[in-house]
């Protein structure tokens, strides 16, 4: 009998023609069998980061270095505090991943064995988020809506904080903010899946039945489609999952490496109603591409010809979400749905950059292809979810609100080396509504649960004309957790008497807020000491065309984040469509290590993690600012104090 072992074969498996489970080999685990135990990885290989199934995190399950406030993290010596320039990349640590047939989990600019930082206990707690959902530990799937829970399952490993040993982790929730762990949903415990239960979706059938469909990493190295269902559908809680017994269900067809074939989507009924397609990301050579395959029962599956869509030169495709938008209705719709009024959105995750990456278009059922409304804005080389630090996206449809809701994760970066001495990495990002952008006609529309705003308490509000260069203090006790709406106006006058301004801005290369232009930056600082030692500003720039013609970039920069070297720094965006008449608004959703923003209602979303040694708990500071050369700025700001939520384990022992 074969082994259940994560070393690859000592054959090429890429080079094969097909992949054929061995009839004779591994047998499954009997269901009450002890699971099998992840195994360890040594501290000398923990060094990275980590993908979301539909929802990632990733937690520790060593304790974290215990430390009174005062203690600091012995290091190599520290850097001046007066040094702020841009944390340089350092060599990459050695991969994690790949060698099983994920995607590269060590893609952080900053890593290395050793940190040059003195970091206290203070600094490293005070990074916890406070209402964004992480595990208790550690490095942190298909989320779905049953009997009034909605459950998240996020892949986690239960040994440490970094990628590895990855098993199903399960959390309930009555409102998306406040979540009940779990037991775990399921472990690697056999053969096609005993390196790994991956990325997967649920699907719920019109009789009620869930059924999940996972990407399993086999014995032997190859990516594999597997079969999960609830043991008990009458169970709100879901706590019992059964793995079809002919699992696999879908293995690499010729000419798909065993190393490029996971992530099978929701799925949705064919043109006659009778089956369920599904697609799977892949690559051929280095064009991206999705293969549809179609199923009866979820039991048996056949690939259909072609692909549903591929895009030369964008590499590997994974984390594939496909799902209708209604160009009417601000309501979401089932993933079945097509016909007049509905646009189809394709995102793929990329494994080559890491960005998630979306397109709008058309989807005909008949012939199997969906078509971009804008080859120029196809999937991997367009429009993005998020132009900060968000990866491996997943929407599901909440059938209890009519919504379409995306989750993404939130990968860490700093150095892995302080991951492990927190003792967890990666947090799920604020569940976000999604919908289409009717004014623009060419985006979509993302926004933060309404369930969010029940963890607001005290506001306060604030309006000022920002002269050129001036920096304005906002009142609050603590900007730790907060939520921010604010709106800017550029005087009239000096707008359209400049004639020519900043042409060819780019957010990445721009130089941050520090750079002046006639018309920008301006916008909001977060979490900065008093003295802007440490800041992160939020900000717009609009560039002015010799015809007239305007460009609003939507900033955030990290450049001064944090004095600590250890950390990755840099300057985030993208343009922004902004219509006649529209004010500028930025909403900033703050929780400790973690600023997710929205531009002009969604179009554009930035998120940033960062890491102040200063800029913490009563010592954040907001400011309003106006750093352009050539025009005022009305600013009005908003701010709420945000509360915590509760997220603890479930208290089973009461059921």
């Amino acid at each position: 009998m074969a082994t259940a072992s994560s070393h690859a074969p000592p054959y090429d498996l890429e080079g094969a023609t097909t992949y054929s489970p061995i009839p004779a080999g591994p047998e499954p685990t009997s269901s009450g069998a002890e699971p099998r135990r992840p195994k360890k990885l040594l501290p000398s290989i923990l060094l990275s980061s980590f993908l979301l199934l539909s929802l990632v995190l990733l937690i520790f399950s060593q304790r974290p270095v215990k430390l009174s406030s005062s203690d600091t993290v012995e290091t190599t010596p520290s850097t001046s505090v007066g040094d702020l320039s841009p944390a340089r990349p350092l060599t990459e640590p050695p991969s994690r991943g790949v060698s099983q047939g994920a995607s590269e989990k060590v893609f952080r600019r900053v890593s290395g064995g050793g940190l040059s930082f003195s970091w206290s206990n203070v600094m490293l707690s005070w990074q916890r988020t406070a209402y964004h959902f992480q595990p208790e530990k550690n490095w942190m799937n298909g989320p779905l809506f049953h009997k009034g829970w909605y459950h998240l399952f996020y892949q986690y490993n239960q040994e440490s904080a970094v990628w590895g040993n990855i098993t199903w982790g399960h959390a309930v929730s009555r409102d998306l903010i406040h979540w009940l762990h779990l037991p775990y949903a399921m472990v690697p415990d056999q053969w096609y899946d005993v390196n790994g239960v991956w990325t997967g979706s649920a699907t719920i059938l019109p009789d009620g039945r869930i059924m999940m469909l996972y990407t399993g990493d086999t014995h032997d190295v190859v990516q594999v489609q597997c079969l999960a269902y609830p043991a008990d559908l009458s169970d709100p809680l879901l706590l019992k999952w059964v793995k079809y017994q002919n699992n696999p269900v879908m293995v690499p067809p010729p000419g798909i490496g065993h190393k490029d074939f996971r992530d099978p989507t929701t799925a949705w009924l064919s043109p006659d109603g009778d089956k369920w397609r599904i697609t799977i990301g892949s690559k051929v050579n280095k064009t991206g591409i999705s293969l549809v395959y179609e199923t009866a029962d979820f039991f048996k599956y056949e690939l259909l010809d072609g692909y549903l869509h591929e895009v030369p030169g964008t590499g590997m495709w994974e984390c594939i979400d496909f799902y209708p938008i209604s160009l009417t209705e601000a309501n979401g719709l089932d993933t079945s749905a097509n016909g007049q009024g509905i646009k189809h959105v394709m995102k793929v995750s990329l494994d080559d950059d890491k960005n998630d990456y979306y397109a709008l278009g058309t989807y005909d059922p008949i012939k199997n292809k969906w078509t971009p409304d804008d080859p120029e804005l196809d999937v991997g080389i367009g429009l993005r979810y998020d132009y900060g630090k968000y990866y491996a996206s997943k929407t599901f449809y909440d059938q209890n609100k009519k919504r379409r809701i995306l989750w993404g994760w939130i990968r860490e970066t700093d150095a892995e080396a302080l991951d492990i001495l927190k003792g967890w990495a990666s947090v799920q990002s604020i569940p976000r509504t999604v919908v289409f952008d009717k004014k623009t006609g060419n985006n979509i529309l993302q926004w933060p649960v309404e369930e969010v705003e029940s963890l607001r308490s005290d506001s306060f509000e604030f309006n000022a004309k920002l002269e050129p260069g001036s920096v304005v203090p906002v009142k609050v006790d603590s900007g730790s957790q907060l939520d921010i709406v604010a709106s800017f106006e550029i005087d009239k006058d000096a707008f359209e008497a400049t004639t020519e301004a900043d042409v060819g801005y780019d957010c990445p290369t721009s130089g941050g807020a520090a750079a002046r232009g006639i018309l920008g930056p301006f916008g909001i600082v977060v979490l900065s000491d008093e003295n802007l030692s440490e800041l992160t500003p939020i900000y717009f720039y609009v560039g002015k065309g010799p015809n007239g013609e305007v460009e609003t970039h939507f900033c955030a920069d990290e450049l001064r984040s944090s004095v600590a070297p250890d950390v990755d720094k840099i300057v985030y965006g993208s343009k922004v469509p902004v219509l006649d008449g529209e004010k500028l608004t930025i909403r900033s959703l703050v929780d400790h290590s973690i600023v997710e923003s929205f531009a002009q209602g969604g179009r554009r979303v930035i998120t940033s993690r960062v890491y102040p040694t200063k800029a913490i708990d009563g010592e954040a500071r907001v400011f309003l600012f106006n750093n352009a050369t050539g025009a005022s700025v009305t600013a009005s700001i908003k701010i709420w104090k945000m509360g915590s939520a509760n997220i603890r384990p479930f208290p089973l022992d009461q059921l």
